[in-house]
């Protein structure tokens, strides 16, 4: 199931290391997750549901749906999609039963970081604003769950348009590392493998409480919070969504490209935005056939290049067909689908059935709101930006004074936008704390002029329309 010939990527794996699987040793290598190196084995069932006993398997991979929990050396509820695999770790069915010793100390005191801005997550828009808010003068301490920095560039492999300063050519992976280098060079705390789990106010400062390797506390205590916790995968409805085998696209691209493992033989994806279609040629290159793109609307939602791309392979892409179920027993056997009408009901006579064993789900994100609504923030629907939305100004400033946010967070949109907003959030934060001077505005509106040229082009229509939404909502 390992990937050891890739025409783009090269995968350097750490040091072998062995853990155990009900018992059963399991190969592994160290900078690996539980979930990936359980997949490389071919275990894809990692839990049961608690009253129907249904399989579980992973489907985000970004640790914010609990498809992955199982029970690692006696803790229940861990997140392997997250959690790194170590020398002699146990892995069990989850038990949620807490043991009498799990390694904490007993009156312990939470760690105490302290900074003038808290950036929330280590993705594009994470990275920006943190690399912008340092050079604006501040100090800056960056947290982010996964156990690297990057979010979603870490898996992609096509090369990004726009401008050149915006990285223009460059490969996803290629811009991770690229970021990453720029933070690790300036003197920014990063704490990785860090749950943030609330926001608080205390007077003019901002409490983030986190948690790291799920059982250390750490508080982090600034004067403004920057929140780029990205976005997690929506799904459709149909018989049999949960079974193992079904997965995001997301998760997909980070088995395959992050950590170089198969994630099955044969694949049918469902939706056709430009995720659906990279996806395609991304599973072509690691050796999966993929058997269909299934679409719903009457036109494919992504670039031309893209689909034309795709096509090329010999990829039908289906468009006004929807999935019906999935069949299999422990895991996706097959996938049935049908032609459907324009009031989206299926027509007689139209199904055909596909012999598959992975099924992508490629039908959009959702923001992850969940630490601003808990911070106070006033939320909206925005279906333009792809659903509940903090309210913010055009400095990425919410409603509650001192948190701003960015990227997919802020609205869904592409890597180029989130980087920008991450910019704009980080000169801001570090402005409405008289950190900066005022020469650190032009900076401000040179992104913004970016942004609006790069959302001019009629896929950034609708998220013009949302943001002007999110500011009569404002005013």
């Amino acid at each position: 199931m390992r990937i050891n010939e890739h025409p783009i990527l090269s995968f350097k794996r750490g040091r072998e290391i062995t853990i155990y699987y009900k018992g059963r040793p399991i190969k592994a290598y160290e900078g690996e997750t539980i979930a990936a190196a359980l997949h490389a084995a071919g275990i894809k069932v990692l839990n049961y549901s608690r009253v129907r006993k249904r399989p579980r398997g992973l489907f985000c991979a970004i640790g914010k749906c609990s498809s992955c929990l199982m029970t690692v050396n006696g803790i229940p509820n861990v997140r392997t999609c997250i959690t790194l695999a170590e020398d002699g770790m146990k892995i069990e069915e989850n038990k949620p039963v807490l043991p009498k010793d799990i390694g904490y100390k007993e009156n312990r005191k939470a760690e105490k970081v302290q900074a003038d801005i808290i950036v929330i997550g280590g993705g594009p828009a994470g990275l920006m604003a943190a690399i912008n808010a340092h050079d604006a003068g501040a100090k800056v301490v960056l947290i982010d769950e996964n156990p690297m920095l990057g979010g979603q560039l870490v898996k992609q492999t096509h090369k990004f348009f726009g401008k050149r300063e915006q990285f223009a050519g460059i490969r996803g992976i290629k811009i991770a590392e690229i970021l990453e280098e720029e933070v690790r060079k300036r003197d920014i705390n990063v704490y990785l493998e860090t749950s943030a789990v609330g926001i608080f106010q205390n007077g003019n400062e901002k409490l983030v409480v986190g948690v790291r390797k799920e059982k250390e506390l750490i508080e982090f205590h600034g004067r403004a919070v920057i929140v780029a916790t990205g976005a997690m995968e929506k799904t459709v409805p149909f018989e049999n969504n949960d079974l193992p085998g079904i997965y995001g696209a997301g998760a997909i691209q980070t088995l395959m490209n992050t950590y170089g493992i198969k994630p099955g033989g044969r694949a049918l994806i469902v939706g056709a935005g430009n995720v659906g279609l990279i996806l395609a040629y991304q599973l072509i290159q690691a050796g999966v056939e993929v058997k269909a793109i299934v679409e719903a609307m009457p036109r494919i939602g992504g670039y031309f290049v893209h689909a034309a791309k795709v096509r090329r392979l010999g990829v039908p892409i289906l468009t006004r067909h929807t999935i019906l179920k999935a069949e299999g027993k422990e895991r996706v056997e097959r996938a049935v689908i049908a032609e459907i009408d324009e009031k989206w009901q299926p027509i007689p006579g139209t199904k055909k059935e596909f012999e598959v064993d992975l099924i992508a789900i490629a039908v959009g994100l959702r923001p992850s709101v969940e630490l601003l609504q808990q911070a106070g923030c006033q939320i909206k629907y925005v279906r333009e930006l792809g659903g509940h939305i903090a309210i913010r100004d055009e400095w990425m400033e919410t409603t509650v004074r001192g948190i701003f946010v960015a990227g997919d967070t802020a609205g869904i949109e592409e890597a180029t936008t989130a980087m920008l907003e991450g910019k704009i959030a980080g000169i801001a934060a570090a402005l409405r704390l008289g950190i900066a001077d005022e020469n650190w505005i032009g900076e401000i509106e040179k992104a913004q002029r970016d942004l609006e040229e790069f959302r001019s082009g009629p896929f950034g229509k609708h998220v013009v329309e949302g943001i002007k939404k999110l500011l009569e909502a404002l005013q």
